[in-house]
């Protein structure tokens, strides 16, 4: 028995588009349904012509020349079996959904403006995480820019964890012992995801706006770069192995840096020196944050945070020039802008890493 599913059946009815509005207000993102499929019923064969038999109840069939009456052969009606293409529902669970939502991220809110998109990879390995409200108190915020390596479980640790972290250690301490605070909050968050027994890690850059102060730190080679009159002012320095301290310091610790193909790598491998997880070469990689507090001032204009997909192709003087004529605006859609045009310049000269970029209007915070 042959069962034919009819043309208006679920089965034969292609999936709607899901959608995600997660940190999207212009255009929202969708995970792609999965690949089509198509079938088609085979034709049956056409029956085979040959004699009846006449046969009875009483004995043997018996056949003769004179009572055997030939078949006559008819083409069977054509079968219009309906050709569906055959799509899956993306289940928002599955890893397809949740990476394609960071495909290309926009976000314009009030002091800050971000844009991410992925490259070449097949997932996309960077997150950020911004709050305006830090510690529940007025003119504080939190701003941070991660960008994860040997896949994405850290770097989504991290966002979900670092920020909490610190707040934990800032209210414990009090503002007096902030740069404290925050380191401690990158080492427990460190030591909290090496708990998880998950491989990879993160590079981080973190920004805390308090009584008028801007905290920044780093681990690895995310960057912050403030336009001071713009005047580009780099307010954080990438831990590469090839930096002569953090090169002496992996070998005082009995590891080696090894360059290859043009780029220093701690054991030949890494090429970051500083950063959350790294189980594997926990050894040498550390997660101690560099940190540096400056009061914000007047001529402190805007606050450039990006993954190193920026700063591989676009120096700080660059990014900044190009930034300010969209940062002179009140305007949130001319910052997002902004972050937009960055990402693009770093694609137009070659780039294929995941790129983000989030930049701070500073006067809102003084």
């Amino acid at each position: 028995m042959c069962a034919v599913a009819i043309s208006n059946s679920p089965v034969f009815s292609p999936s709607p588009r899901v959608s995600s509005t997660l940190f999207c207000k212009s255009s929202p993102e969708s995970c792609s349904s999965s690949p089509s499929f198509k079938f088609r019923l085979q034709k049956p064969p056409p029956p085979v012509s040959g004699l009846f038999r006449a046969s009875n109840d009483d004995g043997p069939a018996s056949c003769s020349s004179t009572s055997l009456t030939q078949l006559k052969r008819k083409r069977p009606t054509r079968l219009n079996i309906p050709v569906a293409c055959l799509s899956f529902p993306a289940d928002r669970s599955t890893p397809c959904a949740v990476e394609d939502r960071w495909k290309e991220v926009e976000v314009e809110e009030d002091g800050y403006s971000v844009y991410c998109k992925r490259g070449k990879r097949e997932t996309m390995e960077d997150r950020f995480k911004a709050n305006v409200n830090f510690s529940g108190k007025n003119k504080q915020a939190f701003f941070g820019v991660y960008d994860g390596h040997g896949g994405s479980k850290a770097v989504e640790f991290v966002s979900e964890n670092l920020q909490n972290n610190i707040r934990k250690e800032v209210e414990k301490r009090g503002e007096i012992e902030i740069v404290e605070s925050i380191k401690q909050g990158y080492l427990n968050t460190d030591s909290e995801f090496l708990k998880q027994e998950e491989r990879g890690g993160a590079c981080c850059v973190t920004a805390v706006i308090t009584s008028g102060n801007l905290v920044v730190s780093n681990a690895g080679d995310c960057r912050a770069v403030v336009s001071r009159g713009g005047a580009a002012e780099a307010l954080t320095s990438d831990h590469r192995p090839s930096r002569p301290d953090e090169k002496q310091r992996i070998e005082s610790l009995g590891g080696y840096v090894d360059c290859s193909r043009g780029v220093s790598r701690v054991l030949g491998s890494l090429a970051v020196s500083r950063g959350i997880g790294d189980r594997s070469l926990k050894q040498w990689i550390t997660a101690e944050p560099e940190t540096k507090v400056i009061k914000i001032m007047p001529e402190f204009e805007f606050l450039i945070m990006a993954s190193d997909g920026l700063w591989e192709k676009v120096s700080n003087q660059e990014s900044v020039d190009v930034a300010r004529p969209f940062c002179a605006s009140n305007d949130k859609s001319e910052v997002l802008s902004a972050c937009k045009k960055l990402v693009e310049l770093s694609a137009s000269r070659g780039s294929v890493d995941d790129t983000s970029v989030m930049i701070i209007q500073l006067g809102r915070f003084r």
